[in-house]
C-alpha cells in the first residue's frame, strides 16, 4: 500500500506517503507498520532513507517508536513535546531564578513614561492600511545593517521565526543551524519535518568551514544568531560573515538572522545581509530592550520571502498592533528611552562579566560572549540543575539546546538577570559543575 502512493522513493516522499495514508484512515492509529529494513527491501530503497522517513514523520508527531512495539501510527497528533518544554521557565519557583532567558524588568524603559508621551490619531477602520506604520518604517531603514527590500512587523522575535519556518521550510528540506542553538527554533524546524544539519558555534560565530563543507547537501536556509547567541553568548565577526557570505553567494540559500537581543547586546550589529542583501532576512526584536510585553519585533531585507511571509499573514492576524507599533517609534525617537536602553546594555554586560570573573576564579570558564546569559561547563547537566535548585538557585539544563550530544555538557545562566550576589552564586554554580570541571575549558 505504501509503494502504491510512493510516487519518488526518497525519504520525504516515503513521508509524505505514510502521512496520506494516516489522513485518509487507509492506516489507523496504533498499527504497526514493518521494520526499516523490510520496508527498505520492499521499496528498493536503502535503510537509511527509510529510517530518514521514519525520523521526518516522529517529528510531525504522526508515528512514535519503542523497542518492544515497534514503530506504530500515534493514538493521538499534536503532541508539543519539544524542547522547549524541557527548560525551566516556571515563575515564583525559584529565590534566584537564572533559567529564563528573559531581561530584567527594572532595566527596561518605563512604557507609562512612553505611553503619555503618545499622542495619534488612530483610524476607526484600519483593516486594509499598510501592516507596517510608515515612520517605524523609516526609522527601522535607517537602524538596519543593510538596506533591506523589503520590511515588515511580526509578534516578537519567535514569531518571526516560526513565519519562516512555516513558509520557506517544507519536509524533507535540508537546513543548517547553529550547534547549540534557540530550544523553540530547533522545535520548530523538526515539526516542519526539516533535516537539521549542525553546524558547530565557536567565540567568533558559527563556522563557515563547516558551513561550506555542507553545501552539498543542498540547504535550503541557514539560521543564526549573529549576535548574544542564545545560549553561549557568541558574536559573530566581520571576517566569519565575509567568509559565509562568499561560500554562499548565488546559491538558493536563504539567511535568517536573528537578532533576538537587539540594542542590548552588547555588541556592534554584524551581518551577512551587508554582503548579500537579497539572500538575508534579518529579524530583530524589541523584547529585550524595550519590553516583553509589546510583543513586536522588525523582519526586513530579501523582498520575495518576506512578501510571502506578509500575504499568508493576511490570512491570520494580518498585522502587528499599529498602537504598538506608534509606542516603538515613540521610544525609538525619544533620547530618555534610548538613553535607558544604552545603560541598560552597559548593565548586562557589567553583569555578564562580574559573573564570568567569579566563576573563572573557581576554575570554571564560561564561554566568553554577549548578552543576557553565560554557557557553563559542568560534568552533568541535569545533576547541576537539580542540585542549584536545591539551594533555590535556577538554571537551564544545556542538552535542549544541543542538537548533536557535545562532549562536555553545560548550563545556560541567565546573567543578566544578577544584579549582585555574584561571589555566592558562582560558589554554588561551582559546587554543583562536578569536580572534573574544575579548570576545564
Amino acid at each position: 500500500m505504501i509503494r502504491q502512493t510512493t510516487e519518488t522513493p526518497t525519504a520525504s516522499g516515503i513521508a509524505m506517503s505514510v502521512g496520506s495514508l494516516v489522513s485518509s484512515g487507509r492506516i489507523e492509529p496504533g498499527q504497526k507498520l514493518p521494520t526499516i529494513r523490510s520496508l527498505a527491501a520492499f521499496l528498493g530503497v536503502s535503510p537509511n532513507t527509510v529510517s530518514e522517513a521514519w525520523r521526518i514523520l516522529r517529528a510531525h508527531s504522526v508515528i512514535t517508536t519503542d523497542r518492544r512495539r515497534g514503530t506504530t501510527v500515534r493514538s493521538t497528533r499534536g503532541n508539543l513535546d519539544g524542547r522547549y518544554w524541557r527548560v525551566p521557565v516556571t515563575s515564583g519557583v525559584f529565590e534566584i531564578d537564572l533559567s529564563t532567558g528573559t531581561p530584567d524588568a527594572s532595566l527596561l524603559p518605563d512604557l507609562a513614561t512612553a505611553l503619555g508621551r503618545l499622542h495619534i490619531d488612530l483610524p476607526v477602520s484600519s483593516y486594509l492600511a499598510a501592516p507596517v506604520v510608515p515612520e517605524l518604517e523609516e526609522e527601522l531603514r535607517r537602524r538596519w545593517p543593510f538596506e533591506p527590500e523589503a520590511v515588515t512587523i511580526v509578534d516578537g522575535a519567535q514569531d518571526g521565526l516560526d513565519r519562516v519556518v512555516s513558509s520557506l521550510i517544507h519536509v524533507g528540506d535540508a537546513v543548517l543551524v547553529e550547534d547549540p542553538s534557540f530550544p523553540p527554533l530547533i522545535d520548530m524546524l523538526e515539526f516542519a519535518g526539516a533535516r537539521l544539519i549542525p553546524i558547530p558555534v565557536d567565540n567568533d560565530g558559527i563556522d563557515p568551514e563547516a558551513v561550506e563543507a555542507h553545501l552539498d547537501d543542498r540547504p535550503v536556509a541557514l539560521f543564526i544568531q549573529p549576535r548574544a547567541h542564545n545560549p553561549t553568548g557568541a558574536c559573530l565577526t566581520e571576517e566569519r560573515a565575509a567568509a559565509i557570505a562568499a561560500a554562499l553567494a548565488d546559491r538558493p540559500i536563504t539567511v535568517i538572522e536573528d537578532d533576538h537581543s537587539g540594542s542590548v547586546s552588547g555588541t556592534t550589529v554584524v551581518s551577512i545581509g551587508s554582503h548579500l542583501p537579497d539572500q538575508v532576512i534579518r529579524i530583530r526584536s524589541f523584547s529585550k530592550s524595550h519590553g516583553p510585553d509589546l510583543r513586536i519585533a522588525a523582519m526586513a531585507g530579501a523582498g520575495q520571502p518576506i512578501r510571502t511571509i506578509v500575504n499568508r499573514r493576511r490570512l491570520g492576524p494580518a498585522w502587528t498592533s499599529r498602537l504598538i507599533q506608534h509606542l516603538l517609534v515613540s521610544m525609538l525617537t525619544d533620547p530618555e528611552s534610548e538613553s535607558q536602553v544604552a545603560a541598560a546594555e552597559v548593565e548586562y554586560t557589567r553583569r555578564r562579566d562580574a559573573l564570568s570573573r567569579s566563576l573563572a576564579s573557581r576554575d570554571i570558564i564560561a564561554a566568553p560572549g554577549r548578552g543576557l546569559n553565560l554557557w557553563v561547563p559542568v560534568t552533568d547537566d541535569q545533576t547541576a540543575v537539580w542540585a542549584l535548585a536545591a539551594h533555590g538557585i535556577g538554571v537551564a539544563p544545556g542538552e535542549p539546546f544541543t542538537i548533536e550530544h557535545p562532549d562536555v555538557p553545560h548550563i545556560r545562566v541567565t546573567s543578566g538577570i544578577l544584579d549582585d550576589d555574584f561571589d555566592r552564586v558562582a560558589d554554588l554554580i561551582a559546587t554543583a559543575a562536578g569536580p572534573q570541571r574544575h579548570g576545564a575549558i
